[in-house]
């Protein structure tokens, strides 16, 4: 079972984080171009994937409570500093597209679709997009080096 969970939470954090990460990081250029598709779009997908990498968190969490095969006790505890902090700057990731990255892109769609300019918009897409790349690279980081454990 643990190799099952493991796969899972590896698959999941493939399929779902990355398109997050990209559609994130590259939402931008759809503001330099005015297109209100691609806007429409970036903002979707990153509405879908965001709300996907919960299962990332739920097998995680699946496999940390279960007996470690390579040693003794639990897989992880959540006290663990990796564990929590990983969880922290998820949070932070998903709030930060959700919260800024999402609505911003739904405007700079709008303001396309009426002729308007976005130019005022880029920074509202382009950062909170490169700090979310960011906090995954950190995130694997952490998951792959384990510091306080």
């Amino acid at each position: 079972m643990f190799k099952i969970l493991f796969a899972l939470h590896l698959l999941t954090a493939i399929f779902a984080i990355g398109p997050l990460v990209h559609a994130s990081t590259t939402a931008v250029r759809g503001l330099r171009t005015a297109d209100a598709g691609a806007t429409a779009t970036a903002a979707r997908t990153i509405t879908i994937y965001a709300y996907a990498s919960l299962l990332v968190v739920f097998f995680g969490f699946g496999l940390m409570s279960m007996d470690d095969p390579y040693g003794p006790g639990k897989v992880a505890e959540i006290s663990e500093p990796y564990i929590w902090v990983s969880a922290l700057l998820w949070v932070v990731a998903v709030g930060l597209a959700l919260g800024v990255l999402v609505p911003a892109l739904e405007t700079a769609t709008t303001r396309i679709g009426a002729g308007e300019s976005v130019d005022t918009l880029r920074g509202k897409v382009a950062a909170p997009g490169g700090v979310i790349g960011l906090i995954f690279a950190g995130i694997v980081f952490l998951m792959v080096y384990k510091p306080g454990s």
